[in-house]
């Protein structure tokens, strides 16, 4: 492994300031847990899981900071960072866990609102809580663009209408192409997963999933009925204005991960996340500040070396790579079961997670009843001559051994409500689902520049499909890369 200088990260950057990277070499935990969208229950789909040891289904700050260890590479950082794992479907129908390389990095930019440049970062406060992305999303819908296309200049979204925050969140996420014998991709450019053929001859080092995370704060709430609605994105995802009521700026958080998608390269299949999306439209990761938000206050104002190496910040308490690894979670006991989350785990996902294609939201089989527990082909991308953003480059992993595959039928989707007409002068934001018995109900959200408004409409769902086909899950769950290090 080698460590690359980052300094031209930053002139790629346009405006970035100071960032620092957050390694988290080990993975706390591989589970069907997530304590901000389904609190005390089993997850529909697996997550991997970095950060504290305390991470458990209901995890609380207390649990977090309380936390024996962390997989990251700062003691002082009992943080919970996850995301979906990633999944490869066989041609004979059976799931095999792609694996992680390198574990995850977690970016902090300190850029500032540049609205007001003097009002500085404002570190997360204690038990900060919020999500990007929306695990239900299967299509991309910016002004009518094509995803196969590359994003207009960031400086021309603002005349364009493209800067409402449903268009930017879709903009957060990305899937970078590595292949290290050639000119890296820009980060977030490439907005879906695409399709195997593609992977197998254009990335031959993985695929780097990425997500940004929203770093404007209304300033009160640290968290939100939907996890979201208390902070938004500046007006160019992680750099930008702030908008009206999102004055507090916070560190940028921007997950990346590498997934070994080369170690199955020539093997028929396709890669799905473990929510059941194949495109990657509904890719989505979740946050629970663990830090001290003093201590926090102090790295936002001190950390500032241009390197962005945590070796570089004197107050941070470095952990070096094997005890990150060493670090584990406590398994819950409503998760100490005989489903398998790694290594070829059988014909279907994890908490049966089915493929949904779109291009209308996903409305997967929902997780099961815990058992008690008791309280206490695409455009290619330009080529640039920028650094990666990570930090280690690992050895290649080798393909595994594979026999006898044939295809297997998809599932068909469950019914979807229409849309209620939207009224002149208003914007789709996006859609909820809620279900109850048999009866679906379509939740869609229109905005105006001032005001909020919900429109619902109510679907019966027919006996013959049950209501079980038509649940979705519950929630709505920078630089530029080139090849080199993670």
């Amino acid at each position: 492994m080698r460590f690359d200088a980052a300094l031209a990260i930053l002139a790629s950057l346009g405006g970035v300031e100071a960032f620092w990277r957050m390694e988290c070499r080990g993975r706390v935990g591989l589970a069907r847990l997530d304590p901000l969208i389904n609190p005390g229950a089993m997850s529909p789909h697996a997550h991997a899981i970095h950060g504290s040891s305390g991470f458990n289904e209901k995890a609380t700050y207390e649990d977090l900071a309380n936390g024996e260890c962390t997989s990251c590479g700062v003691a002082e950082d009992k943080s919970a960072y996850w995301a979906p794992n990633v999944y490869f479907k066989h041609a004979n129908g059976s799931y095999q866990e792609v694996q992680q390389v390198g574990g995850m990095l977690a970016y902090y930019f300190l850029n500032r609102d540049l609205k007001d440049t003097k009002k500085g970062i404002k570190a997360f406060p204690n038990d900060f809580r919020m999500i990007a992305g929306d695990t239900s999303r299967r299509n991309y819908s910016i002004a009518g663009l094509s995803h196969l296309l590359p994003d207009p200049p960031k400086s021309d979204w603002g005349s364009l209408g493209q800067t409402k925050q449903n268009a930017l969140a879709q903009r957060a996420i990305g899937f970078n192409c590595l292949n290290y014998k050639r000119d890296g991709e820009p980060a977030l450019y490439r907005h879906y997963l695409p399709d195997k053929n593609y992977l197998d001859s254009n990335c031959k080092d993985g695929v780097r999933f990425e997500i940004s995370f929203p770093s404007c704060w209304n300033g009160k709430d640290t968290n939100s009925p939907d996890h979201r609605s208390h902070v938004a994105y500046p007006d160019e995802v992680l750099n930008g204005n702030c908008p009206d009521g999102f004055d507090v700026k916070l560190p940028g958080l921007f997950f990346e991960t590498i997934w070994a998608t080369n170690a199955f390269i020539g093997v028929p299949g396709e890669f799905v996340i473990s929510n059941g999306d194949v495109d990657g439209f509904g890719y989505h990761a979740d946050f629970i500040s663990g830090w001290d938000s003093k201590f926090l206050q102090s790295a936002v104002d001190q950390c500032t070396n241009l390197s962005g190496r945590i070796s570089d910040c004197p107050i941070f308490s470095l952990l070096d790579e094997d005890t990150q690894r060493k670090c584990q979670m406590a398994t819950p006991p409503m998760i100490a079961s005989t489903e398998k989350l790694s290594g070829m785990i059988g014909e279907s996902l994890p908490g049966g997670a089915t493929i949904h294609r779109g291009p209308g939201p996903a409305m997967g089989k929902p997780a099961p009843a815990p058992e008690p527990v008791p309280e206490p082909s695409p455009v290619p991308a330009p080529s640039n001559k920028d650094l990666p953003g990570g930090v280690f480059k690992e050895k290649p992993t080798s393909a595994p051994e594979l026999n006898g595959l044939a295809a297997a039928p998809s599932p068909s989707p469950a019914p979807i409500p229409s849309d209620p007409p939207v009224p002149a002068g208003y914007e789709l934001v996006r859609t909820d689902y809620v279900t109850e018995g048999n009866v679906v109900r379509k939740v869609v959200i229109i905005e105006t520049v001032q005001y909020v408004m919900v429109a619902t409409e109510t679907v019966t769902v027919t006996s013959t499909l049950g209501a079980d086909k038509a649940r979705r899950e519950l929630n709505n769950h920078l630089h530029r890369h080139r090849h080199g290090s993670h």
